[in-house]
């Protein structure tokens, strides 16, 4: 029987390290002319991206990552920096893309590589804030939004009906006081995801387990002892 190939799930960031952990990696950022130009990727000065690789590679460790460094050691970008990354990532053949972070407006060349992605049946999950105005990519149709809910466990996943995000889960990350929230909470729905990817359900039958097993309640979030298990 032949070997299964595994899922290729992205991390558009700051960066993956150490070496090794990224079955491919690429940084993106302006030139001098203001054009998306892509090089050799540099070390995670952040720390963001390899925080968020980790958290997926705990969720599904079959998982091959794929590793597009758009923040600078600054921690800023660009949208045509993230657009570039996005579709370098679909070009490598990437089943799912975690972008977790939220730019502050939108942008037609972010929105047209996100609506390319989601046309070639790539999952994009991205973060979301739990109030305050809406962020991007989260914003448009079709990216599967994520947020922090300090309710869910490591492991477990809440389904919203209502509000700014349709899943959460949890938003720490091994008791970091600098890396938390939703972009830890979407990290961890994008291994979820991947998990279920793997295990042979198409992009549409991951969300729908993901929707069936979650809370469905009249309300926004769910109620303590709402959440369900996604293992």
């Amino acid at each position: 029987m032949a070997a299964r190939v595994p899922i290729h799930v992205g991390v558009l960031d700051s960066g993956v390290g150490p070496d090794g952990l990224a079955a491919a990696r690429r940084r993106f950022y302006l030139d001098g002319d203001g054009a998306a130009v892509a090089a050799e990727a540099r070390p995670d000065r952040l720390g963001h991206g390899t925080a968020m690789a980790a958290l997926i590679a705990e969720a599904a460790p079959d998982a091959a990552i794929l590793d597009a460094q758009v923040f600078t050691a600054t921690g800023s970008t660009a949208p045509a920096v993230v657009a570039a990354g996005l579709r370098w990532l679909v070009a490598q053949g990437a089943a799912v893309v975690n972008l977790s972070f939220g730019l502050p407006a939108d942008r037609p060349v972010l929105g047209q590589a996100c609506d390319e992605a989601l046309r070639r049946g790539v999952l994009l999950v991205a973060a979301a804030p739990v109030s305050g105005p809406r962020t991007w990519p989260a914003a448009y149709e079709g990216v599967v939004r994520v947020t922090a809910d300090g309710r869910c466990p490591p492991g477990q996943v809440a389904h919203f009906v209502r509000g700014p995000a349709e899943f959460g889960a949890c938003p720490r990350f091994d008791g970091s006081t600098t890396v938390a929230g939703a972009s830890v909470a979407t990290a961890r729905v994008t291994g979820t995801l991947a998990r279920l990817l793997a295990a042979g359900l198409c992009p549409d039958e991951a969300l729908a387990q993901l929707r069936r097993n979650g809370f469905a309640g009249p309300g926004g979030f769910a109620g303590p002892g709402a959440h369900a298990t996604t293992g």
